[in-house]
């Protein structure tokens, strides 16, 4: 019996149909696996499915609770996925939905960090990844423009969102300033405007369908009231931060009587707890703090398999953040935590102990706030810096495709960028697959697989 969504208003004769718990499952499930592109390449293509496509959630909701992920620590794209699955259909909904965004990547990584250990780097390989990593910058390029244009507005009616955009771009890039300092600028900022100049972070634009007329109902529209479940409630606050702090203390606790607190789990547990909490602004914000305690305090890897461990991150669905698991096996083969006639389960292990305590605070994050956020809807006290943090972030994804191109075009790294010639090849390659997005509609999977083919066979040519 299919579990239909717990949203019934009064006026439910003129709402959109529900949608069941099955066919929520299968878009889930479904995402998990195409969720390629990063943080960007991820919002937008549930933007995409959800908001435009199969009308599950209208434009507000969608950017309200995106508005909410962002100012959360952990990875934004897997919150966003958690937290309107628990809007749809209750806790288990949440759950299904961030688990499923993690799962897929979470398998195959661990067979790709088998593959890297067990067999060492192939030149095909390598090929594979010099097309797909040039897929990748058309994405963010494609994702960019999208969120962009969505969630800033007409820069000419409404230029504060653009404004803040722009301020965070030359304050990531140029500036160099930690992307918290950012975000609580841009609260800040739009804490100030919602005194002064309320409406002046508001979407000019109507909300209109493509053909220009009024908006087709949403199932979960900008009028719908919340449902029972996400109404704030004191009782289930301290239920879910019982039930989440049981779920962290449990392992930690079985980790600690099998293996010690020096232990190699133990050790792994406990950073990525700490590490979850830090990853503001996404994972390339708590990569350099991954790195430098990963190699140099606990030694569980070295710099170049830090490096190659990202570009299996960056060539696999889901979110980048997902590289934590490819440290972890890392260091639980090296450090054969089962002993060394199971290397490869305690490397396994390893990796679902530093995912497990990674992604478990972001899960608590959307059930205990969520029916906070629920209510702060048409709030412009609190929902106007909350759609400052979105416009900075549009900034802080603009330095991220800009980081991307010049890694492709320059990848002996940033101290050479500009002192020798651009890698034109990989830049040919963005350059297709950017097309293949705007003109010719190609869908993400697509253009990674044309990508990765264009890859191996220049390889094989000896042109890359």
């Amino acid at each position: 019996m299919d579990t239909r969504l717990n949203s019934v208003p009064e006026n439910a004769a003129t709402t959109a149909p529900s949608v069941s718990f099955k066919q929520a499952f299968r878009f889930w499930l479904h995402l998990g696996f195409i969720s390629f592109g990063g943080p960007a390449g991820q919002i937008a293509i549930m933007h995409r499915e959800l908001v435009e496509r199969r009308r599950w959630v209208s434009e507000k909701r969608f950017l309200h609770a995106l508005n909410f992920c962002m100012v959360l620590p952990g990875p934004e794209a897997q919150q966003l996925a958690t937290y309107l699955g628990w809007l749809m259909h209750r806790t288990r909904g949440g759950i299904v939905a961030g688990g499923l965004f993690v799962l897929p990547s979470l398998v195959l990584l661990i067979f790709l960090s088998w593959i890297y250990m067990a067999f060492g780097q192939q030149p095909l390989v390598a090929g594979i990844f010099y097309g797909i990593k040039a897929a990748v910058a058309a994405i963010i390029l494609h994702a960019l423009h999208r969120i962009a244009s969505k969630s800033l507005g007409n820069p000419l009616s409404a230029p504060a969102p653009w404004a803040i955009a722009a301020m965070s771009f030359i304050a990531i890039w140029t500036l160099k300033l930690p992307f918290p300092l950012v975000v609580l600028t841009a609260m800040a900022v739009g804490a100030v405007l919602a005194r002064f100049a309320p409406g002046s972070l508001m979407r000019s634009a109507g909300h209109v369908s493509k053909a220009g007329g009024p908006h087709e109902a949403a199932l979960i529209d900008d009028d719908t009231p919340t449902p029972a479940h996400a109404t704030f409630k004191l009782s289930r606050l301290a239920s879910v931060l019982a039930v989440g702090s049981a779920l962290w203390l449990l392992p930690m606790a079985m980790l600690f009587a099998a293996y010690g607190w020096q232990g190699t789990l133990t050790q792994i547990g406990w950073f990525f707890t700490k590490a979850a909490l830090l990853t503001f602004g996404g994972a390339y914000a708590v990569l350099p703090y991954v790195n430098q305690a990963a190699v140099e305090q606990y030694q569980w890897l070295t710099t170049p398999q830090m490096m190659d461990g990202l570009a299996l991150g960056e060539t696999t669905p889901g979110p980048l953040i997902i590289v934590v698991a490819f440290v972890g096996f890392v260091g639980g083969w090296g450090k054969q935590v089962l002993g060394p006639d199971a290397v490869f389960l305690g490397a396994a292990l390893a990796a679902c102990v530093a995912t497990w305590f990674t992604f478990l605070p972001s899960f608590i994050f959307i059930m205990a706030g969520g029916p906070w956020v629920e209510s702060t809807r048409g709030n412009l006290r609190l929902t106007a810096p909350l759609a400052a943090v979105t416009a900075a972030v549009v900034g802080v994804i603009a330095n991220l495709a800009l980081f991307f191109i010049a890694a492709i075009a320059y990848p002996a790294g940033a101290t050479g960028l500009f002192d020798t010639k651009p890698d034109w090849i990989a830049l040919s390659l963005a350059i297709l697959a950017a097309l293949a997005l705007w003109r010719l509609k190609w869908g993400v999977i697509r253009v990674i697989a044309v990508s990765a083919g264009l890859g191996l066979a220049l390889r094989m040519l000896g042109l890359a």
